[in-house]
Parts: C-alpha cells; structure tokens; sequence
C-alpha cells in the first residue's frame, strides 16, 4: 500500500508560481512510477507530469511542458511539482498518483497509477 498526501496548493494570480509537494509513506522502495494530474469542474482528468523514481526519467503533458516542473526527493519521500508561469487555465484539483508496477517499461501519463492522494486546489485568478 501506498498513502499519497498533497500540499502547497493556493491561490495566485496569473504569471505566479507555486510547488506542490505530495508526500508518500508505507511502500519500502523507491521505484515507483508518480505522477501529478489535475480536473476542473466539468472536465475530464488530465495527466501533467509523471517521473519515475529510481532514474531520471520524466513525461509532461504538451500544455504543460516548459512551465511546470515535476521532481522528486527519495531520501524525504516526496514529489515536487513547480508550476511556473501560471495560467487561469491551470485551475483545477490537483491529485498526485503512484504505481508500484506497470507494463510497457517507461513511466508515462499512460500508466495505470493504482494510487491516488485525496489533492490539492489550485486557483489561478487573471
């Protein structure tokens, strides 16, 4: 099992930045595939950033990539995602998510990530 616990969401205004920081606790390796996804009101789910944590590897989604961010401390347990540059269309819900397997060899957006943090709102005022 893996407990996932978010932090660092708020309020600010356009151009601003924030980081988010995701927590996880009862799962002993740190080879896990995370990731950071986010849903506003009326939308679907999206995945923002994933990275696997044993390597360096990381996946942003399109409308992301440049601005945001998503990195991680093994030796504190915990996910970062900086979000720079922010939009009004940033706003949403934001949920960190892990995978302790996966099929297909890379960590991505695309895994199915089995664990999922209760998240964290972001607002992003224009």
């Amino acid at each position: 099992q893996v407990q996932l616990v978010e932090s660092g969401g708020g309020s600010v205004q356009a151009g601003g930045s924030l980081r988010l920081s995701c927590a996880r606790s009862g799962y002993a390796y740190s080879n896990l595939c995370m990731g950071w996804f986010r849903q506003a009101p009326g939308k679907e789910r999206e995945g923002v950033a994933a990275i696997y944590t044993g390597g360096a590897s990381t996946d942003y989604a399109d409308s992301v990539k440049g601005r945001f961010t998503i990195s991680q401390d093994n030796a504190k347990k915990t996910l970062y995602l900086q979000m720079n540059s922010l939009k009004s269309e940033d706003s949403a819900m934001y949920y960190c998510a892990a995978a302790t397997w996966w099929v297909g060899g890379s960590c991505r957006l695309e895994v199915d990530f089995g664990y999922w943090g209760q998240g964290t709102q972001v607002t992003v005022s224009s």
